[in-house]
């Protein structure tokens, strides 16, 4: 079964910088598209950057140019650098398969809160 353990979450300044990682056990996770969701107090999960097996990566509109979402398959994890964080990207973030790309989605890990003060 797998199981996903996101880390790095704390709390920052407006314009900081944070490095989430997501450690993945399970076969089969070198080709599987992975992604980083969030989710902000009162507001559904949304998925905000994803990378196939191949390292094609996507973003949503709201974190293009400021977030970095990489993979290395030898350690199985999967990594969100976060830069110019301001106080909407407060939330709690996790990481999973990317159904879009024909991955079922796993069981959810505890996932790690990001805050941004003013």
């Amino acid at each position: 079964q797998v199981r996903l353990v996101e880390t790095g979450g704390g709390l920052v300044q407006t314009g900081g910088s944070l490095r989430l990682s997501c450690a993945a056990s399970g076969s089969a996770f070198e080709i599987a598209a992975m992604a980083w969701y969030r989710q902000a107090p009162g507001k559904q999960r949304e998925l905000v950057a994803s990378i196939t097996g191949g390292g094609t990566t996507n973003y949503v509109a709201s974190v293009k140019g400021r977030f970095t979402i990489s993979r290395d398959n030898a350690k199985n994890a999967v990594y969100l650098q976060m830069n110019k964080l301001n106080p909407e990207d407060t939330a709690v973030y996790y990481c999973n398969t990317d159904p879009s790309k024909g991955w079922s989605l796993v069981s959810w890990g505890q996932g790690t809160q990001v805050t941004v003060s003013s």
